[in-house]
This record gives C-alpha cells, sequence and structure tokens, in this order.
C-alpha cells in the first residue's frame, strides 16, 4: 500500500498511530501500574467502576464498561442517562452545551448514585469542558479515587471552560496522557490542518494494559477477577448473568 500524497494516506496513518502507540507505552507505564493498583482496590471492596466520557470520550467509557474481556462491576455514565433514567424528553440532548454546563455534572453524579467504595474513571481529551471538570470535582468531594484519562498536549494548550479556571487532571489521583497531540489529529493537511485522530485508539490501549494489570493484581492476591466472557460463545450468558447478579441494582446495561 502506498501513500498517494505525501505524508497522507493509510501508511501515514499507521505509522504516526504506531508511534504513538509506542509512545505512550513507554511513558506511561508507571500511571497504568498506579491506575491497576486502584482498580484492584476498588475491586476488592465490592466497588463499581465509574466510566463518564462526553462525545468522542464516551467511547472510552464504553471501552470499560460491559464488555467482552473486561470487568462485570463496571457503569458507563452518559448524558443519555438524563433521558433513561431521569425523566428529561429526548430533546433535552439536543442541547450541544450539555458537556460545557457544570450543572450537568451534579445531576448526573445522583442520578448514577454510586457507593462509597466506587472509583471513577473519567475521560476528556481536552479535560476542559464544564460537566467534566465539575464531575471530577463532585467525585473528589464525595471521596472517591479519581482517574483521569486525557491528552497532555491538548490540555496545556486550551483554556478551561470550568469556572474554577480548573482542568480534569487537577482533581485526579491518577492522570493518564493518551499522547494525543493538540487537536488530536496526527496527519498533516495541504494548506493547514490535520485529520485522522488518535485519542480513541491510545485511550482504548491504556484502559486494556489497566485491566490486565488489574487482573495481575487480583491473581496475585488470590481474587478470582470478575471478567465477562463473550456472549458469542457457549456458556458466555450463562457466566455474565451470574457474576452480575453479584452487582443487582449497582451496574446497568443497555444504552
Amino acid at each position: 500500500m502506498t501513500d498517494r500524497n505525501d505524508g497522507i494516506g493509510a501508511d501515514s496513518y499507521a505509522a504516526a498511530a504506531l508511534a504513538a502507540l509506542r509512545k505512550v507505552d513507554g511513558e506511561q507505564r508507571e500511571a497504568v501500574l498506579a491506575a491497576a493498583a486502584l482498580f484492584a482496590g476498588a475491586l476488592r471492596k465490592d466497588g463499581v467502576v465509574q466510566a463518564f466520557g462526553t462525545g468522542h470520550s464516551e467511547a472510552l467509557a464504553t471501552e470499560i464498561s460491559g464488555r467482552a474481556g473486561g470487568f462485570v462491576p463496571t457503569n458507563k455514565v452518559a448524558l443519555r442517562d438524563f433521558v433513561l433514567r431521569g425523566g428529561e424528553p429526548p430533546e433535552f440532548l439536543g442541547d450541544s452545551h450539555l458537556e460545557r454546563d457544570p450543572a450537568t455534572a451534579r445531576r448526573l453524579y445522583e442520578l448514577t448514585a454510586p457507593r462509597p467504595q466506587d472509583l471513577w474513571v473519567i475521560a476528556s481529551n481536552s479535560g476542559i469542558n464544564g460537566a467534566i471538570v465539575e464531575m471530577a470535582a463532585v467525585v473528589k468531594e464525595h471521596g472517591h479515587p479519581l482517574i483521569a484519562i486525557t491528552s497532555a498536549a491538548h490540555g496545556e494548550q486550551a483554556v478551561s471552560r470550568h469556572p474554577s479556571g480548573k482542568r480534569l487532571p487537577d482533581f485526579a489521583d491518577v492522570v493518564l496522557d493518551n499522547g494525543a497531540p493538540f487537536g488530536d489529529s496526527l496527519l498533516e493537511l495541504p494548506g493547514g490542518g490535520t485529520a485522522c485522530a488518535i485519542s480513541s485508539i491510545t485511550g482504548a490501549f491504556l484502559v486494556q494494559q489497566i485491566v490486565a494489570e488489574t487482573i495481575r493484581l487480583l491473581l496475585a492476591a488470590g481474587v478470582k477477577p470478575p471478567v465477562y466472557l463473550s456472549a458469542n460463545i457457549p456458556a458466555g450468558d450463562a457466566h455474565n448473568k451470574e457474576l452480575e447478579a453479584r452487582y443487582e441494582g449497582r451496574i446497568r446495561r443497555g444504552a
């Protein structure tokens, strides 16, 4: 495969993405170990991992919550919870400024109804929007451990949209840098601008590293990891339902 334009094409993106993954792997190892220690600690205390992100960062919350090979005691906290669980009409989600409104976070936290032993993971490439920063503040007000997955390069160059002027990393116990550049995209376009984002890929990579390290810690402690099997293999449904029953009323699946 050959790029038709110098620096633009599948080969160029593959090279840039692989370089980003290698960089993240090399630079974020200590943060991954620290995050895994928080995961293992929460799971051993019967905690649930509450994962929150808006926009494309919601994909990272999905990566954490309810997927084959991942942990059962996990929740995805999303803006649509206002409609699914909070009684708001569907039109409520049409407000493009929801993720920028700090009030959004406090209402979402209440709808989630987490327990004290629950761990939070908040994903935001920029780390500056009001709902993201406010959720981080609320989480710490309630004493939960907090892991942030964000882009250091973007956050350092962007102005916070929260009244406090703070950013997501200011509240986190562990910060993982997804290695994305300012603006997220990797490839330079002729005449200016960039294309082809990376944060979703490096973010998912970091999450799976944390899961793997958490499993290692649990096994070393003699604890059987509560891990999902694929629902598309024999006995997958039975295995998963048995584990989900342990967290009935605390984890939500579906949308």
